[in-house]
């Protein structure tokens, strides 16, 4: 499989939250020979299963990678023109220009646009443009458009992938399709090996709106184990501060109270026999990804979570390194296959 042709129909896929099905059917088709069950929930999670060749009952691992992407949705329609507000973390500073979908009766192409400078006060000129006088222009009169477009359609970022030098790519939604392809990257290393518990693939759905799917599908599921998969602050111009990790130096693993310590050490031991570049993530509260919703499911599950460093994040320029997924991906794999049958992470272990 080849890495940059699966990112770049993955990044290129529409998908804000509670409107994944597109992506969802495009990893579904992905993941079809990869698993030997799949099903879609309730809640819009996909989740393939691979069992493991050791006795039953197997123990289960659940891997979950988010699906969908910040977006927009049409809070109301004045002579013409569609207003929006964001559905997530939607950066409004580079909204403007920007191509778009618009999800209403039938796809719609349009703009995001505003006010031109000229006829702005100085201190508007001064200003970020603000929620209420953005709007979106899909070139068709009030009559059409109230045909077209309800209020309350979903609107969708539209980009191409773009290559850049030394290996990094740009597009929009990397956040966090990124990761979705190094779990299907792993899925595919894991046909020609033999992993001894159940393989629980889950692309989860509106983690940008408060990981709704990981606190469904790893109640559902059940797992033993969880690892979470992301994407985390790439270092870019200007940013000296701690918590941004080098492009093109390998995943980040993370540390802290979200994680447990012998799946910390796992995977890091996994890395260096692999000889694996990855980085340490600290994070001492809550890690704002799946794994913080999987961690406290049911009775508790211990958690990790390895991320891909990005640059621009929440932009619709997001850059990454395409090594960084490959990486993610055997690590993932030789985690998984490392498994022995009888492995169960415990606390009194770790002093």
């Amino acid at each position: 499989m080849e890495t940059l042709a699966l990112l770049t129909k993955l990044s290129e896929a529409l998908g804000p939250p509670s409107w994944e099905h597109e992506v969802r059917t495009l990893v579904q088709a992905e993941w079809e020979s990869l698993v030997d069950d799949m099903r879609t929930d309730a809640m819009g999670n996909l989740i393939g299963l691979k069992r493991g060749s050791g006795p039953a009952p197997r123990r289960s691992l659940m891997l979950a990678a988010h699906i969908d992407e910040i977006g927009l949705i049409v809070t109301s329609i004045k002579e013409g023109f569609l207003h929006i507000a964001p559905i997530g973390g939607a950066d409004r500073r580079v909204l403007l220009g920007l191509e778009v979908v618009v999800h209403g009766h039938k796809p719609l192409r349009g703009i995001i646009g505003t006010r031109p400078p000229h006829v702005l006060s100085d201190q508007e000129r001064k200003e970020t443009v603000p929620w209420e006088k953005l709007f979106v222009d899909v070139g068709l009169p009030q009559e059409h458009v109230a045909d077209l477009v309800p209020v309350g359609s979903p609107v969708s970022i539209y980009r191409q992938v773009s290559t850049l030098r030394h290996n990094l790519v740009a597009g929009k939604a990397l956040d966090n399709r990124a990761s979705v392809a190094a779990l299907t990257l792993a899925l595919e290393s894991l046909q020609s090996r033999k992993h001894a518990w159940d393989i629980y693939a889950v692309a989860t759905v509106q983690e940008e709106l408060g990981t709704k799917g990981a606190v469904t599908s790893a109640f559902g599921i059940d797992p033993d184990l969880a690892i979470a998969l992301d994407v985390t602050f790439g270092k870019q111009a200007n940013d000296s501060k701690p918590g941004a990790f080098e492009l093109n130096k390998g995943p980040t693993i993370g540390v802290g109270p979200n994680f447990h310590p012998q799946i910390v050490s796992r995977l890091r031991e996994q890395a260096e026999a692999q000889e694996i570049p990855v980085q340490i993530e600290p994070l001492p509260g809550s890690s704002g990804t799946d794994a913080w919703s999987i961690q406290v499911a049911r009775e508790g599950i211990p958690c990790g979570l390895l991320s891909i460093p990005v640059r621009y994040m929440h932009q619709p320029v997001e850059t990454l390194a395409l090594p960084d997924v490959e990486r993610t991906a055997r690590l993932l794999a030789a985690f998984m296959a490392g498994l022995e049958p009888e492995f169960m992470p415990r606390w009194e272990d770790e002093l």
